[in-house]
């Protein structure tokens, strides 16, 4: 007589270990490599890496919302098709030098995009990725040959700030930070 521990059939722990994989991809909301699963869930890089096929393969052929990206490591996340209805609902991640940028504008706007550009090496990056998510609003300068930076309602919205930026800093009493930025 087997031990209840043996009479695991393969395909059981084919599902059992993609559960797994499965788990730590939506747990970690990050590119993970398959080493770094492998050594997480203490099983063989190569099952992983075959759970990780037949996982990708199972969020192909559902047509359903998700999928699993391979491009930086692998990684569970929504279709382009439906990002939309998810910035909607989720907050929207900035990287620490984005937020940086972004600060700099709130407390600062209007700010000319060239003396941001002055205080942040990378501010361009910056703001076309707040322009992309609708944070920041971007309009001609008086002589045209710069832009005019300030935050959006969607800025407020997304921080839960009532009034401006401008009345947050006095509150926050951070006059003497703006001097540093």
């Amino acid at each position: 007589m087997q031990a209840e521990g043996n009479n695991i059939s393969e395909d059981e722990k084919i599902k059992t270990l993609k559960a797994k994989v499965e788990a730590v991809l939506f747990v970690t909301a990050r590119a993970m490599k398959p080493l770094e699963i492998s050594e997480l869930l203490k099983v063989a890089e190569e099952e992983i890496e075959n759970a990780l096929l037949e996982l990708m393969f199972d969020y192909q052929t559902r047509d359903g919302a998700l999928e699993i990206d391979d491009e930086d490591g692998y990684i569970i996340q929504v279709r382009a098709e439906h990002l939309d209805i998810v910035e909607k609902l989720c907050p929207v991640d900035l990287k620490p030098a984005v937020l940086k940028t972004l600060t700099i504008i709130a407390l600062k706007e209007p700010i000319r995009q060239s003396y941001l550009k002055e205080l942040r090496s990378n501010a361009y990056e910056h703001v076309a990725e707040l322009l992309e998510k609708g944070l920041i609003s971007r309009t001609k300068d008086k002589n045209g040959r710069s832009y005019n930076l300030k935050t959006t309602p969607k800025f407020a919205e997304y921080f839960k700030l009532k009034g401006d930026a401008k009345t947050l800093a006095k509150l926050l009493d951070t006059t003497q930070e703006l001097k540093d930025l």
